[in-house]
């Protein structure tokens, strides 16, 4: 079975302003990143439905999000977080396309998939855009994937650079959903302590600025992904930032493209043993345009088993 590459241009019409980390530049550097790779299957992605959203988010949060689009120019949800015509659109097409991804994989229409969609995600929260972030996408996706017969845990793995306080806030009540991210600390957004636990589904692994290849590989091969095959997951879902890359200007870790290939083959094995091999994966961070290029070619390398 292929592996799908889920993109739509309507990501690129998200627009926070010119001097924003968040570009859509970002797109055009992950495509173009992936040339050449042969196996791989790009398909549209899809509107998000009202019904997908709202049950992460609740309906009140949603309309209001709608209505705040502006006709023209932006609106700031936060120092860091804007709307601009085209806002709305780009979000539906993340988490939709994530949705769309989940379907595929479900119905054994292909074993893995990469969503490369903007904006990012993960630090949203129920009630509270943030951090570039309006929908959180991948917690959408974990409740799509949920609403399947035999589908009744899914293991959320992130591994951008900051912690997704977002897709921690919507599960740390929720045992059937598991949370492992790694993590720069101190950083934004300040959550993301080893003592934040949930109902024993939350584990944070976090890193100091300055750690790099071997204490990223350490905390994953000793802790992250043997939490993850103790809990068994029927699916697996990546939050697959990449700014923890050494080049990225907006932290200090020094993680490189080998050590995203390597993460992504370990938890493709773990996928293996533990759910047929079903992995989605959707893009978080990641804000120097060449280093994304390269990682996220090494992470699809992953994906692929290469």
């Amino acid at each position: 079975m292929s592996t799908l590459i889920i993109q739509h241009d309507d990501c690129l019409r998200h627009d926070p302003g010119a001097k924003h980390p968040d570009s859509a530049l970002r797109i055009q550097a992950v495509l173009s990143g992936l040339e050449g790779i042969r196996g791989l299957q790009r398909l549209p992605a899809p509107y998000a439905t009202d019904e997908q959203i709202t049950r992460v988010h609740p309906a009140e949060f949603w309309a209001g999000l709608q209505t705040t689009e502006p006709d023209e120019g932006r609106v700031s949800v936060d120092p860091d977080t804007f709307l601009s015509s085209g806002s709305i659109k780009a979000a539906l097409r993340a988490s939709g396309g994530l949705c769309f991804a989940i379907d595929q994989i479900v119905s054994d229409k292909a074993q893995r998939a990469f969503c490369v969609v903007r904006p990012p995600g993960h630090h949203s929260e129920p009630e509270q855009a943030m951090g570039f972030c309006l929908l959180n996408h991948v917690a959408i996706g974990a409740h799509q994937a949920l609403g399947y017969d035999g589908l009744n845990k899914v293991a959320i793995i992130d591994f951008d650079v900051h912690h997704g306080n977002g897709t921690q806030a919507i599960f740390e009540q929720y045992p059937d959903v598991m949370y492992v991210s790694s993590h720069q600390m101190p950083l934004y957004p300040g959550t993301g302590h080893i003592e934040e636990t949930g109902r024993g589904n939350i584990l944070n692994l976090p890193l100091a600025p300055g750690d790099g290849s071997t204490a990223f590989r350490r905390v994953w091969d000793r802790l992250g992904l043997p939490a993850i095959h103790s809990f068994a997951p029927d699916l697996i879902l990546i939050s697959a930032g990449f700014d923890a890359h050494e080049r990225d200007p907006l932290a200090q870790l020094e993680v490189q493209d080998a050590d995203y290939r390597w993460i992504t083959r370990g938890i493709c094995e773990l996928a293996g043993d533990s759910c047929q091999g079903r992995v989605a994966s959707i893009l978080e961070g990641g804000y120097d345009l060449k280093a994304l290029a390269s990682a996220a070619r090494a992470h699809v390398e992953g994906l692929l088993g290469l």
